[in-house]
């Protein structure tokens, strides 16, 4: 084997990838990201333009939040100019269906402006005449019930305290809740994790909503991308490549091995097999890739890795806008799709279009369950339309087009495995890391945060082999004081009676 041309192999290109291999060429080390799609970026990643008349628009994955508790991908985006500005989040509108009944109520802003500190803000709710008119008698009486799932939430952190919780799922916690607040939960947690409720393992239910808004009100904060995704991960890509660094596209890793203390990632490109060898590697790939190159990599076939999720993303143009409404939202009850977002007031090109044009466009995305991402497209785009123009019904007979974009089953199903099975940023196998939202660690982040952060932690393992200066790993915002307080007593009074046993 000839000397090796690279520092350090990074298996994919998304976020996790990016991440590594930019700290790594910033610190002078040469990383080859070996990227499978044709695009760089993985899950965040632009797609082909979609024409509509004399109009291009360009297409992504889905429109993803940047939260507030992004504090490393916020650092890095900054760092590097990636980001002049985001587009704040002004307010989530809740729509529920219930038979041909349909209400709705503004909770993204009383949620994280709430006068109530964490964790009962979510009491604001009640003072909101809307959301009032939402719930029946089943929901008063299921108060309890809702209550004591959000104690457990305050006072179980499960990737910190190591809770898989096996065997216990989200949607079963909930059979007991009246029908209003288990509809606002379910659409929470379709928004956020992007599958079915009863898929949702409870532990990253627990983590998910602790994270995300328990505890703290400003958690809830976010913004968008005023371009998309696509933009960030082409200005990333650039970065590495004026550094240093090099991206192979099309490059499907099938497995590596360690050879005389470099290790090999073999792989096909359009049915041509080749190989590349350094002496680091960084896997960092999606959750279903990454466990399939374990698996044809090492005799052992007992590591735990998180399911891939597909789903749906459908785009309705209209020659007309809807009157007075939420920039985003979801749907929940009787709708087929899950959440929504209003492009012609996030984006800059969409934006464009409706202030010349008038019309305005919604993104939708469903996530299941599977019976219904099974169905034909026309028939998807079909009940789309139809629960849209429930929702709206003054765009009845303006629409001009649809879209419709099936995406992978890619997108990670948080869930926590067995430690010793479910592999953390450091493995078992000396200089092979790993990178993605799928990683075991114990930091509380999720999704483009938790890919960003183990990408910052993996390049920086390498770095200290190579005794080189490491990068600052941002913490997150500690939790209000009066959910911090609830949350001590919670786990100490937990840990006596462990101890007391």
């Amino acid at each position: 084997m000839t000397s090796s041309k690279y520092d350090v192999l990074i298996i994919g290109g998304g976020v996790a990838g990016l991440t590594a291999a930019l700290h790594l060429a910033e610190r002078g080390l040469k990383p080859l990201i070996l990227e499978a799609d044709e695009r760089i970026g993985g899950r965040l990643s632009g797609k082909q333009n979609i024409k509509i008349k004399d109009w291009s628009f360009s297409s992504e994955h889905g429109v993803h939040g940047v939260w507030s508790s992004y504090v490393n991908l916020r650092a890095m985006l900054k760092r590097h100019e990636v980001v002049s500005e985001f587009v704040r989040a002004r307010d989530e509108q809740w729509i529920y269906r219930s038979g041909d009944r349909i209400r709705r109520a503004p909770i993204g802003s009383a949620i994280r402006n709430s006068s109530i500190p964490a964790p009962f803000h979510y009491i604001q709710l009640f003072l909101l005449p809307q959301f009032l008119f939402m719930l029946g008698l089943r929901d008063w009486l299921s108060v309890f019930n809702v209550w004591s799932v959000l104690v457990m939430a305050i006072g179980i952190d499960p990737f910190m305290e190591d809770q898989a919780l096996e065997g216990l799922t989200f949607g079963n916690a909930l059979k007991k809740w009246g029908p209003a607040f288990r509809s606002l939960f379910f659409g929470l947690t379709r928004n956020g994790l992007a599958t079915d409720p009863d898929e949702v393992p409870l532990a990253g239910f627990l983590a998910f909503l602790r994270f995300y808004t328990l505890m703290r009100r400003d958690a809830w904060a976010f913004e968008y991308l005023p371009n998309g995704g696509g933009e960030v991960c082409e200005k990333l890509s650039a970065k590495i490549l004026d550094l240093g660094g090099e991206i192979s596209f099309k490059r499907r890793v099938k497995r590596v091995e360690k050879v005389d203390g470099e290790w090999i990632a073999h792989w096909e490109q359009d049915g041509t097999p080749g190989a590349d060898h350094a002496p680091f590697i960084i896997l960092a790939s999606d959750s279903p890739a990454a466990g399939s190159i374990i698996k044809n990599s090492f005799p052992s076939d007992d590591f735990f890795f998180p399911h891939g999720l597909g789903h749906a993303v459908i785009r309705l143009w209209f020659d007309k806008k809807p009157r007075k409404h939420s920039e985003a939202g979801m749907f929940s009850g009787d709708f087929v799709m899950h959440n929504f977002f209003w492009l012609d007031q996030i984006y800059s090109e969409y934006k464009k279009w409706g202030d010349e044009t008038g019309g305005a466009c919604i993104e939708v995305h469903v996530y299941g369950p599977r019976k219904v991402l099974e169905q034909a497209d026309a028939v998807l785009i079909a009940n789309v339309i139809t629960d849209v123009q429930r929702a709206y019904p003054e765009l009845k007979g303006h629409l001009i087009a649809p879209s419709l974009q099936r995406n992978a089953d890619s997108h990670t199903l948080p869930a926590l495995g067995v430690r010793g099975t479910h592999l953390g940023i450091k493995t078992p196998w000396e200089n092979l890391f790993c990178a993605g939202d799928w990683v075991r660690h114990e930091v509380p982040a999720f999704f483009l945060e938790r890919a960003c952060v183990t990408g910052l932690e993996a390049a920086n393992y390498i770095l200290k082999t190579r005794a080189l200066e490491t990068w600052e790993v941002k913490y997150y915002p500690p939790p209000e004081p009066l959910a911090a307080w609830i949350e001590s007593l919670m786990m100490s009074g937990r840990k006596n009676r462990r101890k007391n046993k």
